[in-house]
């Protein structure tokens, strides 16, 4: 049943309108009108209204996720019933769902898509964290809001698990479903990881990695088909990010990250480190072509199904029947899924190997050296034991210069006390310190940054090439720390969202200041520029300058105070203005009809679209009139009671009566009062106001004791002019 605009649930929910649909529910956007805020009505469908069993499950599951809090997560504030309508209460987030992103982009680059892959990883982490797993991680419940944070969103099916609940029913998105809940097997938080990765690879790629006529056949394929390579379709797909995927696809759970908090670590330093190694336009994997990437496949079956027991007895058995077959090919099939991720470890072991061998080749020269100054210095014993001498003089005979350097390097190495300092500056720490150790020399370390040298090379030594210095000691050594600076412009800022961009600064320890500017190339959230343009130290600030779209051209509001009201009407037509409240008042400067004031002052700067109110003179004032007359007289109540009566009460009321319109009016002068027979009454009044046109009356005592007019005067009305 479609709920119709206008429609009040629990006399607090007012439904706006319509706003998405699902497999099992329709989304509206609805106003609370207790707490005066907009909020998402899930309702669920009327198919699974009648499945009182699901709709119990469907109850419980949304209360469990209600339960979560988190900056990533689509808070969920109550779970209601009201007659056949079931239906959840949730945060609305103004903004487009990540498939809808992806679909008008085409493909993500890789530090956009890390950074949303981040937050969505957080929102994962804090529901496992509660034992909630999701089981419909998707781009569809992924949302994106205006300000660039994402939400994960539909926690309806998620349901609250201990280690020994096992799953019930087979329930998700088709084309990200992980092999185990296709199979109708166990599910547990790495079942998440799993459709987050396919969510990933569709981000980068633009297109799902699995597709088929029907469930059955895509259910398959996440059962037994290798996971392409993402770069196969985007050369340009960080090589730490298909990695990523690459395990978190895994089809056996064992195999994927344990756990969410896993995925986010990998996620920054693939987004943070700069030995990072990103793909270029045009750069491909040696004797492996490119695939063109296609066009995003939005037909594709996207929304939350149950799979029928019927296609689930169809997944099982046609898997049974192609076991032998995938057994035998699924070291292939192994090996070429975890290709990318092997190739990054043998390039790393390659360098190590490459390393350790460069040291061992230093060792091995050192020690040949050793070895051959060792058998230079007994060779030269020797022949000092069996040279003759000089039988004139008694000494030794003569020796040649090469004679004195092999006598002079043998006493060194038989002294064992010194040895000359090698030159360190160029080499790695790790060959300076191969060096030293092969002299019986120690190292001590001293960092110092620099701009120009390469981290870990030494920069410096404190004893000098050369030197002698002796064997055993300590020598100390300057290494690179590397630059102290962050190198800003190969970051690639500029282009980037908001979000993604301070998130990237502050992992690299710098701080972030906003500006806004106008742009008419650059997407609005988007970032223009940013100072300074090369580098900053660490700790220090980086000014980004975020686009706010087209600049709105302003100009000065015109005056429209003095003119007639169709002349106003016509300069706001003119200057793109809208009308908005008019008012009327009295004014002697300006005559009726024109203008007194306006809400927006003359020459302030405005922009087109403006609302603006106006004030209308009436005129001045008019004068009214009235009817005015007066009476002073004196009256002894004696006359009408005589002597006699001097301490009898009397109750007096003194009023006006007039002819209007054919009709006696009677208007009170004075209230009720008491008064003794002996009283002269003193009636006296200034003005008495008399009824419009009519020009006399009589003022009437009146002895309400008795219900008898006493006496009577006559009276005239003059036509006075009176001010308001």
């Amino acid at each position: 049943m479609i709920l119709k605009t206008g429609t009040m649930l629990q006399e607090r929910y007012e439904v706006l309108e319509q706003i998405g649909s699902g497999g099992m529910s329709e989304v509206y956007k609805a106003k609370c009108h207790k707490l005066n805020r907009l909020v998402a009505l899930k309702v669920l469908k009327a198919e699974f209204t009648s499945d009182a069993g699901f709709v119990s499950k469907f109850k419980m599951e949304a209360q469990a996720a209600a339960g979560l809090s988190h900056p990533n997560i689509v808070n969920i504030y109550d779970v209601v019933d009201e007659g056949d309508l079931h239906f959840i209460v949730m945060e609305l987030v103004e903004g487009i769902t990540l498939k809808n992103y992806i679909i008008k982009k085409g493909h993500l680059d890789g530090r956009e898509a890390i950074g949303i892959a981040i937050q969505v990883a957080q929102g994962i982490e804090a529901a496992h964290e509660q034992h909630i797993i999701h089981r419909d991680i998707k781009p569809q419940n992924m949302l994106i809001s205006k300000d660039g944070k994402v939400k994960v969103a539909d926690f309806g099916i998620a349901r609250a698990v201990s280690s020994q609940t096992m799953n019930s029913s087979v329930v998700g998105s088709v084309h990200y479903i992980s092999p185990e809940q296709a199979r109708g097997g166990y599910s547990d938080e790495r079942s998440d990881l799993y459709s987050l990765g396919i969510s990933m690879f569709e981000m980068v790629t633009g297109r799902l990695p699995f597709d088929g006529e029907n469930t059955v056949t895509v259910a398959l394929a996440h059962l037994e088909e290798p996971l392409p390579l993402p770069s196969s379709y985007n050369p340009e797909v960080p090589e730490e990010l298909e990695r990523i995927i690459l395990r978190c696809t895994e089809k056996r759970p064992e195999g994927r990250y344990r756990n969410a908090a896993e995925v986010i670590r990998d996620l920054r330093h693939a987004l943070l480190s700069p030995d990072a190694k990103l793909r270029t336009t045009g750069v491909k994997e040696k004797g492996k072509a490119a695939l063109p990437v296609p066009p995003v496949q939005q037909n594709q079956n996207g929304g939350t199904i149950r799979i029928s027991d019927r296609e689930l007895e169809l997944i099982q058995l046609q898997s049974e029947k192609t076991g032998v077959q995938k057994n035998a090919r699924e070291p292939e099939r192994r090996d070429r899924q975890k290709s990318a991720y092997k190739k990054g470890r043998q390039d790393e072991e390659a360098t190590q190997l490459e390393k350790l061998l460069t040291v061992l080749g230093v060792l091995a020269a050192i020690i040949i050296v050793a070895v051959v100054l060792v058998f230079l210095s007994r060779l030269g014993g020797v022949m000092n034991r069996t040279t003759p001498t000089d039988e004139t003089t008694g000494s030794e005979a003569p020796s040649t210069a090469a004679d004195r350097e092999t006598e002079s390097q043998a006493e060194t190495t038989l002294s064992q006390k010194e040895v000359r300092m090698p030159g360190l500056v160029g080499d790695t720490q790790e060959e300076a310190e191969a060096k030293l150790k092969a002299l019986d020399l120690s190292m001590q370390v001293e960092l110092e940054a620099s701009d120009d040298i390469e981290k870990g090379v030494v920069l410096a030594q404190r004893e000098a090439a050369d030197s002698v210095v002796p064997r055993y000691s300590k020598v100390t050594v300057v290494v690179s720390s590397g630059s102290d600076k962050v190198e800003l412009s190969g970051l690639g800022l500029t282009g980037m969202t908001l979000d993604t961009a301070v998130l990237l600064l502050e992992g690299k320890g710098l701080k972030t200041s906003v500006a806004e500017e106008a742009s008419e190339t650059v997407e609005a959230g988007t970032i223009i520029r940013f100072e300074p343009a090369d580098k900053v130290a660490i700790g220090g600030a980086v000014r980004l300058y975020v686009s706010t779209g087209p600049a709105v051209q302003t100009f000065a509001m015109p005056e429209l105070e003095g003119l007639l009201e169709d002349e106003a009407q016509i300069l706001i037509d003119e200057y793109n203005l809208n009308t908005g409240t008019v008012s009327e008042e009295y004014s002697s400067d300006v005559g009726p009809g024109r203008i007194i004031r306006q809400g927006i002052s003359p020459g302030q700067e405005i922009e087109p679209g403006a609302t603006v109110d106006y004030v209308l003179s009436l005129g001045p004032k008019p004068v009214k009139k009235q009817f005015i007359a007066s009476l002073e007289a004196s009256y002894p109540l004696m006359v009408s009671f005589g002597p006699g009566a001097g301490s009898a009460e009397i109750q007096i009321l003194v009023r006006l009566k007039q002819r209007v319109n054919g009709q006696d009016v009677y208007t009170k002068l004075t209230d009720v009062k008491s008064y003794s027979a002996n009283t002269t009454l003193d009636i006296r009044f200034d003005r008495i106001r008399g009824a419009d046109g009519v020009l006399t009356g009589e003022v009437e005592i009146v002895d309400l004791t008795n219900n008898v007019i006493l006496t009577s005067y006559n009276v005239s009305f003059t036509e006075t002019e009176v001010s308001e």
